[in-house]
């Protein structure tokens, strides 16, 4: 039985411009060795909330689909989709069942303003949700925001979807006076980490999916107690119920505390006890844990174009 309630499903694109006060503009021009000791010494501009950052956008595009004992699934940072075609190439030999997205553009310049999910959701019939981490303030405008998130895609229908917006955060990313979005080094964001949850239906039995993104631009202990709120989430579940947990962790270090904690709260890695490297330059940041009623098998990574991330493949038995 699903015990939480769905989400909102639709989001919206359109978000009011903020306009700076006049005074400001008056003392910035008239005393600007003032305006940027003041600048310097002041706390972070609040990022402006929006129903847009708290909201689970989908689709769907699969046929009706009925019990899977086995599901082919793909775990994969995908660089924001920016090589989008050697994405779409993966997809299409894999076939997979269900694809476990990190950094998904929505609207970003950097992707020609593409909806990364709902495109490849489109092309390959699947069934979408996307959950976004944060507006890219240098990648859109006021009028159409750009956002930086996760995203779901399967040929199972999804019955619910959410979004833990962690309570635990980095500071790194928020906005302030003097720093210029566009830069790339210095690109500011509203927003904060989430996990994206999706209920699956698997012929009338629950499948549940835990897509996370741990904070780069933190400490192991950071990473460990967004980790946590995680693992509180899913203590909502019967032991039985198939649960996935996959993702870009950041696990920078091979004594990182977050692998022997899943294994503690009963999870269990695609690939036993082995870390295996997922990244080009970094090591093992991307991990496939699964507990309840299923079992892994030939899990793999594959060096393959289309991202910074190499993904990680195999099959779930169900």
């Amino acid at each position: 039985m699903f015990l939480l309630k769905p989400a909102v499903t639709r989001l919206q694109y359109k978000l009011k411009a903020v306009t700076l006060a006049v005074a400001r503009t008056i003392v910035l021009r008239s005393c600007p060795f003032l305006a940027l000791s003041a600048a310097l010494a002041a706390p972070p501009v609040p990022a402006t909330s929006s129903e847009a950052l708290q909201t689970v956008l989908s689709g769907n595009y699969a046929q009706a689909s009925g019990f899977h004992a086995r599901a082919a699934v793909l775990n994969w940072n995908i660089e924001r989709g920016k090589r989008l075609d050697d994405i779409k190439e993966q997809i299409r030999q894999l076939k997979p069942d269900l694809c476990i997205f990190q950094e998904v553009d929505l609207g970003a310049r950097r992707t020609h303003g593409e909806d990364v999910a709902k495109e490849l959701a489109e092309t390959f019939s699947m069934n979408y949700v996307f959950a976004p981490e944060f507006r890219e303030l240098g990648q859109g405008t006021a009028e159409d925001p750009a956002y930086h998130g996760q995203a779901v895609l399967t040929t199972l229908p999804v019955r619910s979807s959410r979004m833990i917006r962690f309570q635990h955060q980095s500071g790194f990313w928020k906005p302030r006076k003097l720093l210029i979005s566009s830069v790339p080094l210095l690109q500011r964001r509203e927003g904060g980490r989430v996990a994206l949850v999706a209920e699956l239906d698997n012929g009338g039995k629950p499948l549940v999916v835990y897509n996370l993104h741990l904070e780069s631009k933190g400490t192991g202990q950071l990473r460990l107690e967004q980790l946590e709120e995680v693992l509180d989430d899913a203590q909502h579940y019967p032991p039985q119920t198939p649960i996935i947990i996959a993702g870009d962790f950041n696990s920078f270090t091979s004594h990182s505390s977050l692998i022997p904690r899943l294994r503690q709260a009963g999870f269990r890695s695609a690939f036993g006890d082995q870390r295996i490297r997922t990244h080009v330059m970094v090591g093992s940041l991307d991990w496939v844990f699964v507990r309840g009623d299923i079992e892994c098998e030939h899990g793999q990574v594959l060096r393959v174009p289309g991202s910074d991330h190499f993904p990680i493949a195999l099959d779930v038995r169900l």
